[in-house]
């Protein structure tokens, strides 16, 4: 990839390092800046939708805020209330000034039970793993995956997997050159 100048829609430290490895890999040159953007689907996203949009939009504002940016990464975690059941959900939106665009969705886990009347009141899951584990701005560090793995796996690298699956259609045009998926920079 040739892209020079990349804009990441957070200053999220876990964000943005994840961003940094894999463009550390797949355009070595390219000069990444952050922007302190809103997704617009909130503090905590709740759903896959709401979580997607949210990505997409982190990564349309960080291409506003950044001129210089050739390409913007929007990246979002949310929760899926299912019942009883309470699930953790990521999204990723690499979206480029022609509009071109890749997304990537997964970090799928199920969350304890005991967070989903938290989050069903609009607590953002950041803070009841905070106050589960006695840590502070765990969301900044290893997330609720490291916390709940142990350290296993960190924020950082379960999205770096979704940032590198992002580019897949900027890495091979060829198989992704349909028009109709462009997301557009409004």
């Amino acid at each position: 990839m040739e892209f020079v100048r990349a804009v990441v829609g957070s200053t999220n430290p876990a964000k943005v390092e994840a961003v940094r490895r894999v463009l550390g890999r797949l355009a070595p040159a390219c000069a990444i800046t952050t922007r302190d953007v809103q997704s617009e689907a909130g503090a905590q996203p709740s759903g896959d939708e709401a979580t997607r949009a949210g990505a997409l939009a982190r990564a349309r504002s960080a291409l506003v805020a950044a001129p210089e940016a050739e390409i913007a990464f929007g990246l979002e975690g949310g929760v899926i209330l299912d019942g009883e059941r309470v699930w953790l959900c990521s999204w990723v939106v690499a979206l480029d000034r022609a509009g071109r665009s890749g997304a990537a969705s997964g970090l799928r886990m199920e969350l304890p039970p005991r967070l989903a009347a938290g989050l069903s009141a609009g607590r953002e899951l950041g803070d009841l793993v905070d106050e589960l584990f006695e840590v502070n701005d765990s969301k900044r560090q290893l997330g609720a995956i490291g916390m709940l793995t142990s350290g296993e796996v960190s924020r950082t690298a379960a999205f770096a997997h979704l940032v590198a699956m992002s580019l897949a259609p900027f890495l091979h045009p060829d198989l992704y050159g349909n028009p109709d998926r462009r997301e557009g920079v409004g």
